[in-house]
């Protein structure tokens, strides 16, 4: 069995924190994107609004099959203390029974352990075991940093451990 990393990143600091863990780990890696147009400060306001009321949108790809894979990365940025609406869609649409989980969430202040907290809410209804969670500040962090950041919790949590 594999493991997959799937990420939600409006401005790419999830992704690259996406794309360290795909890569130290040796893993698949799958991008969801959110067909709405969330930029823009009045998008922007109602993007929060539709992560706080748990709003669903139309995501890319619709549905993901996940029977190859025994353990699944989830990853979001945190708006309003909650995950964004595409990985909550994600997640009501996945057949999570019997995976393992480990979820993160990126924010640039705070919320970040709210939001995984509710993920793991979601996919713990939907039969998944939650393994490991953890958030990462990417406040006015450049690309560099990171990835570092990253490889330092890989390290601290031990994630190779579990990756195969």
């Amino acid at each position: 069995m594999k493991t997959l990393i799937i990420y939600y990143s409006q401005h790419g600091s999830t992704e690259v924190v996406a794309r360290t863990l795909a890569k130290e780990l040796k893993t698949d890696i799958l991008e969801v994107t959110d067909l709405k147009n969330r930029s823009g400060f009045k998008n922007k306001l109602t993007s929060c609004i539709d992560s706080i009321k748990e709003t669903k949108t139309e995501i890319a790809p619709s549905e993901v099959d996940l029977t190859e894979y025994n353990s699944i990365y989830i990853g979001t940025p945190t708006w309003a203390g909650k995950p964004t609406p595409a990985i909550i869609t994600l997640i009501d649409r996945c057949n999570l029974r019997g995976k393992d989980l480990y979820l993160f969430a990126t924010m640039t202040g705070r919320g970040g352990q709210a939001t995984v907290d509710r993920m793991a809410e979601k996919v713990k209804a939907r039969g998944a075991r939650v393994i490991e969670t953890f958030t990462l500040n990417t406040k006015d962090k450049d690309i560099e940093t990171l990835i570092n950041d990253t490889e330092v919790i890989i390290d601290i949590l031990d994630l190779k451990m579990y990756s195969g």
